[in-house]
Formats: C-alpha cells, sequence, structure tokens
C-alpha cells in the first residue's frame, strides 16, 4: 500500500514556515501527496499521534507509523524517508 505523508504545521510558527517549500519541493519530485494539517484545528491527530511540535512529519503506511520527523526536515532527508515506502 502507498505511503500517507502528513505534516503538522501552526501558522506563525517559523520552523513550519520553512519546511512548507521544502514539502512542496519533495511532492512535486516523487510525484506525492504531502498533506499538511493544521495542528491546532485538528487536536484529534494532536491525541493520535502525541504531536508535541511542530513541524511534524509522519509517514503511515498500512495504518502504521513508518517513520516520525519532529522540526525541519532537509530535503535530502525527507526524499529518503520517502523513497523508501514507494
Amino acid at each position: 500500500m502507498a505511503v500517507s505523508v502528513m505534516s503538522f504545521f501552526q501558522p506563525g510558527c517559523m520552523g513550519c514556515m520553512k519546511q512548507s517549500p521544502i514539502n512542496r519541493e519533495v511532492a512535486q519530485e516523487l510525484h506525492v501527496t504531502i498533506e499538511e494539517i493544521d495542528a491546532l484545528k485538528n487536536p484529534q491527530y494532536v491525541r493520535q499521534y502525541s504531536l508535541k511540535v511542530t513541524p511534524t512529519i509522519i509517514l503511515v503506511q498500512d495504518n502504521a507509523v513508518k517513520e516520525r520527523f519532529e522540526g525541519v526536515v532537509h530535503r535530502e532527508q525527507l526524499e529518503g524517508a520517502i523513497k523508501k515506502y514507494l
């Protein structure tokens, strides 16, 4: 099954503002969708994934968390993680 990539952010978060263009570049390069989710507007995810900081990127496959990154993730690291599940 395909990997689902979720990027959690908060408005005004400096790290989140740095992460967003990286997410767009990776999504375009790998032809995947990276769902950007406002953690404040979606508290169910905060509980479900025990979110502590933003940005947080979670890769889910078969309803299981395969990879988790807290803080800004560099393009090469994010691409490498996603490629493992494509």
